[in-house]
């Protein structure tokens, strides 16, 4: 049987948590799941996993998401319509691979670098985020996104 993929609320509401027939089985994303995302940045285009906190919440609850992205060293970050507050564990420095939320700008941060703001190699936000998650696979291809660049995120099994 393929993989799980994510229903329409409004079936589950009528139907279940759980859809099953022949060709698919089909669930519906709760608060205690993670979420496959892709990101697409200028030519560049991978996935990640939203983790299970209320600013990935919010996040998904906002998918699709379109912005313009603005580069700052080895992080690209843009506004995205979701407020949240500062949570319990937000942090300034961050690991290679980890997406955060920024709330004094409501932006979506992608961290892969040292920014700016930096001492040494260590990877260092403006200021503390909401870590809501991690990309997945190789990450050199984040340092050909321009600034300025269209970017988009969408759940893993939406269509372009």
């Amino acid at each position: 049987m393929p993989a799980p993929r994510l229903c329409p609320r409004a079936i589950v509401a009528e139907t279940g948590p759980t859809i099953r027939d022949a060709e698919f089985e089909c669930r519906v994303w709760t608060p205690d799941m993670s979420e496959q995302i892709v990101i697409s940045m200028g030519k560049v285009e991978i996935r990640a996993e939203l983790d299970d906190s209320p600013t990935s919440r919010a996040i998904v609850d906002a998918l699709p998401i379109q912005g313009q992205g603005n580069r700052w060293g080895g992080e690209v970050y843009f506004d995205i319509d979701v407020e949240a507050e500062l949570e319990q564990g937000a942090r300034e420095v961050l690991e290679a691979g980890e997406l955060g939320y920024w709330p004094p700008g409501r932006a979506f941060c992608i961290f892969f670098g040292p920014t700016p703001a930096s001492h040494g190699d260590e990877i260092r936000a403006a200021s503390p985020v909401n870590v809501v998650g991690r990309l997945q696979g190789d990450l050199d291809g984040l340092w050909d996104v321009p600034d300025r660049a269209a970017v988009s995120i969408r759940r893993a099994l939406e269509s372009r």
